[in-house]
């Protein structure tokens, strides 16, 4: 096998949640430009629907398919389709996410709840429901989205944000500690942990504080479209059959500094 061979995906069918927009709807994209096939799920249908279709214009199989990933019912009815549909599944990206923003000593019990049931609670029950088929295959990839923010405090004028960043913490956590329970099953787990990109949960921060967040990166600006596929690509793939446990921060230098 040639050393690019070892980073195809391609034929593999993949699951990205909250693939319907942001982040999620770019890795998405990814692999299918990669060649796999890919579910993309999320509360709302409709923008998955449209990433479905264009997906499928790249030339691969793509399904969508609505979930609530608090839920482990809806959970377990995605992935039950998708092996329907495809006899397995090799990719599991947990994508879905939520935040809220607010004074740490203020923050609703109820908004502290949401956050960590969407952030945490998520990736733990699709990677329970997507663990069991990959056990039995017997390989597998699962790549948890993290973030910079999960790695430790923020300012509150720039992050105020202390559900989501905590949440952030527990799933790099998660992802080592699963990691070794998957290990022996030939699975790998492994993290993304992305830094300053435009998205919905970002839109409100960058726009009140775009230049002083972008002196902050070693590169001089935030990532784009394209900054997280390659990424995703190399975890989904054969390249990365010994790595797991693992962090990849794509942040533009952010989490190199002191």
């Amino acid at each position: 096998m040639s050393s690019l061979d070892l980073f195809s995906v391609k034929n593999k069918t993949a699951i990205v949640t909250g693939g319907g927009r942001g982040l999620g709807e770019q890795i998405a994209e990814g692999l299918a430009e990669a060649g796999a096939n890919v579910v993309v799920c999320s509360r709302k249908l409709e923008a998955c629907e449209r990433v479905s279709e264009k997906l499928k214009q790249m030339g691969v199989k793509a399904l969508a398919l609505q979930c609530d990933v608090t839920n482990q019912k809806q959970v377990e009815e995605v992935v039950k389709k998708t092996v329907e549909e495809f006899g397995g599944v090799d990719i599991l990206v947990n994508n879905s996410g939520t935040s809220w923003t607010g004074p740490a000593l203020d923050l609703p019990v109820d908004k502290w709840e949401k956050v960590m049931d969407v952030n945490v609670k998520g990736v733990f029950l699709f990677s329970q429901a997507v663990g069991k088929v990959m056990v039995e295959q017997g390989s597998g990839k699962i790549i948890n989205i993290a973030s910079l923010a999960g790695f430790g405090g923020a300012p509150p004028t720039i992050m105020d944000t202390i559900a989501y960043n905590t949440s952030k913490g527990a799933v790099i956590t998660f992802t080592k500690d699963f990691s070794a329970k998957m290990a022996m099953h030939g699975i790998q787990v492994n993290a993304i942990a992305p830094g300053f990109f435009p998205t919905k949960i970002t839109g409100a921060m960058l726009e009140k504080m775009y230049k002083q967040i972008v002196q902050l990166i070693p590169s001089g600006r935030l990532g784009t479209e394209e900054d997280l596929k390659g990424a995703a690509v190399f975890l989904s793939s054969r390249a990365s059959d010994y790595i797991t446990g693992q962090v990849l921060s794509v942040d533009g230098g952010k989490s190199a500094l002191i």
